[in-house]
């Protein structure tokens, strides 16, 4: 089992190397994350014979071709790639600031997904095999006030997703979206507000390496947000409008939030 992981230093993306580890034991890790010390100590916890720690940053372009390259070379090309890191903040149109703020959101959260995916995509046609997964958001279905730059990056997700996944139909390569609710880590622990069905992260990640073993199309985990999404997503806009005006708004951070 050969693994390769984006976000990996800590919440969502530790918490998958983690289960990896554990239902693999001599899985080929490969740990993506701009925080170099904790995830240089992340691999070594892990087994740093069968663990590469790759020091990049997403939004680099070029910084990810070399990450997957290295990856490549030393493991072959992996059975699963996880396009995993994403950063959060609330966004107010027209505040001064933002503007940067939106597109750090976006090209991180977006454009990231492209550019993990792109180098392996056709290593991974020629083998007939291989599975590439995005971590999306519920926070997608629908338009959260406050939260434009996450809420359309992470329908943006869902949509590439969608694509990628008929584009690759019938070359093996299998195409997973996992859209988590309220998990526990370092980005929730900033929000002010009520998070229901609030779930521990090892607890989502044994979860998402479940959907993505099975090869499920979306999962959405803890499922009780699922059904929260789709009743969501049915609500005609005026009643949805004044539902949400006066919800309560994650705070705006002018460096987004890891």
């Amino acid at each position: 089992m050969k693994v390769f992981i984006t976000g990996a230093s800590s919440g969502i993306g530790e918490a998958l190397a983690r289960e990896y580890r554990r239902r693999h034991p001599q899985a080929a890790l490969g740990l993506v994350a701009r925080r170099a010390d904790a995830l240089h100590a992340l691999a070594h916890a892990l087994d740093g014979d069968r663990t590469l720690a790759l020091p990049a940053d997403v939004a680099d372009r070029g910084a990810m071709q070399r990450a997957a390259d290295t990856y490549v070379q030393r493991f072959g090309v992996p059975d699963v790639v996880i396009a995993n890191a994403g950063i959060s903040a609330g966004t107010v149109t027209g505040a001064p600031g933002d503007a940067e703020v939106f597109e750090r959101i976006v090209r991180t959260n977006v454009i990231a997904l492209f550019d993990t995916f792109a180098p392996f995509v056709p290593g991974m046609r020629a083998a007939g095999a291989g599975c590439l997964v995005g971590i999306a958001s519920v926070a997608g279905v629908r338009g959260l006030p406050g939260a434009g730059a996450y809420s359309a990056s992470k329908a943006a997700a869902i949509s590439y997703l969608e694509s990628l996944r008929v584009e690759l139909r019938g070359s093996g390569v299998g195409v997973v979206t996992i859209a988590p609710g309220y998990i526990r880590t370092p980005m929730t622990a900033t929000n002010r507000y009520r998070m229901p069905f609030l779930t521990d992260v090892d607890v989502f990640a044994r979860k998402a390496v479940a959907a993505i073993e099975a090869r499920r199309s979306f999962a959405v985990i803890p499922w009780q947000m699922g059904v929260v999404a789709r009743g969501l997503r049915l609500l005609p806009n005026g009643v949805f409008d004044a539902l949400f005006a006066r919800a309560p708004r994650k705070a705006r951070d002018p460096q987004g939030s890891a």
